[in-house]
């Protein structure tokens, strides 16, 4: 083919064109440069969000639920294409409309583009800032005590610590994930974890691995390896956290060490003393033999492990735990795991913020600053922030602000369109059937760790024929919103070491709501669990028969704390038991001493009238606290 030499005249046309559209002159040109423009700025805000396209490549970085306006300009086509393309799908949507993950991958495939989801925490880009070695200084190590429920994980930490944890806990079986700071005799320190061993607290012993060090991996020498132990050996492996095995209970006439070593054998953890590389030390949590050499060969481990970090810049850690207190607000226990963290800090953890009003050990002492690897309980975040998510100290109030507002919303984006609503045909097949029921629960607890694992195992509990729901879940006593959502729903309020406040409780007696109290889980999950199945046998079920209000409080020498008591409910018999109620959450569950009107002991004091009551070894009395009392009745089990 000929070469066709362009005019003169046609070089001369193009190159003014060139130089127009070069300078931004021409109508078309101009409405060009005012998409581009547009485009641009899109692009900007875009970035701010850090959500981003990857240069010279076909992957969109994007978190779930973006809108689709948003994803139009990412990928760089007309809105109008995209919302084409999802009425194609089936969905008919806006330009503002957050789209879920399946339908975002769907669409950008239609274009050509690959969706690579990332995290609000990847989408902060909170920076990290590299510690130089030379500011690095050694650390107390962390320390999580694992294994099964009742094998000594409780005990073994009050003989290090020298006190009685177990008195508090319900049934003698721990329910919160403790945090202790030790001091050994040395000179030396130790962070230690104390986590449940009963099986609802998967998520809570996995969490107290995530965080930890070392684990001591307790088993006692009377009993096997149980399920839960293996489980725990599982996320102390899985988190790649060297392990010491505690054999408790050597000092018991049926105790066999040497068994709990081949069983350990054949689960291919071979102990030191069969040639093995896993440290193990037979103990008596309760005489205190074998605990001081167990602590020496934790104090080995860390050494070899040489810890580190820096205390010279804003703290970091990880939420161990949090609960709502109605005098002092929202307490959340912390761990710091590098800087140093001083009152006055703003914090972010989670969805949560704010600026830290004081600072306590967990024996109640207030302190002014904590440095890596210390256990401290604080004072002013805006809500309970979830055992388990990191915190960072933020100088910027504002930033912290933004960063806990973008996380709130995805997570209430995640909550309403993760709600699985049952469909027509599924309900007709279901009233077919005669199968259609469904549980709602509304779940109060005193700590967020304790509503998370019920709530999990309550989920875990649903069957085909029977749905159960759990459509509120929270940290605090149970209110009177939570009754009239109960009533809306058709649902039962479960309450978990909590009471109703205010006027919760006649609110639901009017409302024929019914409230269950548990202090211990798996009570909680053994009743749900019998009613689902039916098995109603005739239970001993607790009937409060009254309630009164310390009005004043006498201190007598060799006697104790006398409460001046006016009955405000029911009646306060003597030979039933009591609870003691401050600001809805139960402090102490025992018996009366003494119930007396005047100077005469009386056996039942009623509504209206005023009374003397001693409580059996218990005087840390306070000026309007709450007297429960209550008596166990049988009667047939029933769940409405």
């Amino acid at each position: 083919m000929a070469k066709v030499e362009p005019t003169e005249e046609e070089v001369k046309n193009q190159i003014k064109e060139t130089l127009e559209r070069l300078q931004g002159k021409g109508g078309k040109s101009k409405a060009a440069k005012y998409r581009r423009d547009k485009r641009d700025s899109h692009r900007q805000k875009s970035d701010d969000e850090q959500r981003a396209i990857e240069e010279g490549s076909k992957v969109l970085k994007v978190t779930e639920f973006v809108t689709v306006g948003e994803i139009a300009t990412m990928m760089d086509v007309p809105i109008t294409k995209v919302i084409g393309t999802c009425m194609s799908l089936g969905i008919m949507v806006t330009m503002n409309q957050r789209l879920d993950a399946e339908t975002l991958s769907i669409v950008a495939d239609e274009f050509g583009y690959e969706v690579e989801f990332i995290t609000t925490d990847i989408e902060e880009a909170i920076e990290v800032v590299e510690d130089r070695p030379e500011d690095l200084t050694h650390r107390a190590p962390i320390v999580t005590v694992m294994g099964h429920v009742d094998h000594g994980k409780t005990s073994l930490l009050d003989y290090i610590r020298k006190t009685n944890v177990i008195a508090g806990e319900s049934g003698g079986i721990t329910q919160h994930i403790g945090a202790y700071g030790v001091e050994l005799d040395n000179g030396q320190e130790i962070a230690f974890l104390d986590t449940p061993g009963h099986e609802a607290f998967t998520a809570m012993r996995a969490r107290g691995a995530q965080v930890t060090d070392i684990a001591i991996i307790v088993i006692a020498a009377d009993d096997d390896i149980m399920p839960q132990t293996k489980e725990a050996i599982s996320h102390a492996q899985a988190a790649g956290v060297p392990l010491i095995f505690a054999i408790n209970k050597v000092d018991k006439p049926n105790a066999n060490p040497e068994k709990i070593k081949e069983r350990l054998a054949a689960m291919n953890l071979l102990v030191e003393d069969w040639g093995g590389k896993y440290q193990s030390h037979d103990i008596s949590a309760k005489t205190g033999l074998g605990v001081k050499e167990l602590l020496e060969k934790v104090l080995l481990e860390a050494e070899i492990l040489d810890l580190k970090a820096n205390p010279n810049k804003p703290a970091v850690g990880t939420v161990v735990e949090a609960q709502l207190d109605k005098g002092r607000g929202y307490v959340s226990t912390i761990l710091v795991q590098a800087g140093t963290l001083k009152v006055g800090d703003y914090v972010l953890a989670g969805k949560n913020h704010g600026k830290v009003k004081a600072m306590f050990d967990e024996r109640g002492n207030s302190v002014k600053e904590a440095g890596p690897s210390t256990p401290i309980s604080i004072l002013g975040l805006d809500g309970a922030p979830t055992a388990g998510d990191k915190f960072n100290v933020f100088e910027d109030e504002r930033e912290a602000k933004q960063i806990a507002a973008k996380r709130m919303q995805l997570l209430r984006e995640q909550s309403v369109r993760t709600q699985k609503h049952i469909t027509l045909a599924e309900i007709g097949r279901r009233i077919a059937l005669g199968q259609f029921k469904e549980l709602n629960i509304i779940l109060k607890g005193d700590v967020d760790g304790s509503v998370e694992a019920l709530s999990d195992s309550f989920s875990k509990l649903s069957t085909e024929e029977i749905q159960i729901k759990i459509i509120h879940k929270g940290v605090g006593a149970i209110t009177e919103s939570d009754v009239l959502l109960a009533s809306a729903s058709d649902a039962i309020i479960i309450g978990f070491n909590v009471r109703p406040a205010g006027n919760a409780k006649q609110l639901a007696d009017k409302e024929e709501i019914d409230i269950r109290h548990y202090s211990i889980i798996y009570d909680a999950i053994d009743d749900l669990k019998d009613a689902m199945e039916g098995m109603l046998s005739p239970e001993m079920k607790e009937e409060i028969t009254g309630t009164a209000e310390i009005r004043e409080l006498f201190k007598i020498s060799k006697v104790g704390t006398i409460a001046g008591c006016m009955v405000t409910d029911g009646k306060i018999l003597r030979n039933a038991r009591i609870r003691l109620i401050r600001e809805g959450v139960v402090i102490y569950t025992g018996e009366l001493l003494a119930l007396k009107r005047f100077k005469d002991d009386v056996k039942e004091v009623s509504k209206g009238y005023d009374c003397g009551m001693q409580i059996k070894n218990y005087n840390d009395l306070k000026e309007y606290d709450l007297i429960e009392c209550f008596h166990e009745v049988e009667v047939k089990k029933k769940l409405k």
